[in-house]
């Protein structure tokens, strides 16, 4: 294809997308400085909820709401003590002949604000490292959708919802709907 004719089709998709309405592109309706700051917030709780995943030694439940729902790969976790123990059978599933550093990361999250609820989507992926000198590998990778809420000024998990696409731990086996 010429260069041309790929500009073309370039100009001609930006044009058709930007006649769709905004809500079909599953963006707020108007986009304004708060709603930019909120959609930094909930990035930045996002990246710090991430940050310590697989050291096991941070407690989760400060990101949910009183009545949050963590529901990983089908089993479904309810409230603060739910997240607990979401996160004591994910230590399990792990298995206890992990040893070495987990780290998990975060990509192309798209988060959309509306007013003072917003949703999240992202793409996950687990890796692991038994020793400094060994080459990391893949562990698990999936994709997660994140409803959330704004109370009192601080974005909140009310519903978190984690499906593995790759690496899914056998405890979780029984359980898994492929969403």
């Amino acid at each position: 294809m010429r260069s041309l004719d790929v500009g073309v089709a370039l100009a001609c998709a930006v044009f058709a997308v930007s006649g769709l309405p905004r809500q079909a592109l599953g963006q707020p309706s108007v986009t304004t400085e708060a709603t930019l700051l909120d959609r930094i917030q909930i990035e930045d709780l996002l990246i710090a909820y991430y940050q310590p995943l697989g050291s096991g030694g941070e407690d989760m439940t400060a990101y949910y709401t009183e009545d949050g729902l963590l529901d990983l790969n089908g089993r479904a976790y309810r409230g603060k003590a739910g997240v607990r123990q979401a996160y004591r059978d994910a230590a399990h599933a792990m298995g206890p002949n992990f040893k070495g550093k987990f780290h998990m990361l975060m990509n192309n999250p798209r988060i959309v604000v509306n007013g003072d609820r917003a949703t999240a989507d992202l793409i996950w992926t687990g890796i692991a490292s038994e020793t400094a000198t060994s080459t990391p590998h893949l562990v698990e990778q999936g994709r997660e959708h994140d409803e959330l809420v704004k109370l009192k000024g601080q974005w909140l998990l009310r519903k978190r919802v984690i499906t593995s696409d790759g690496g899914l731990p056998d405890f979780y086996a029984k359980t898994y709907r492929n969403r």
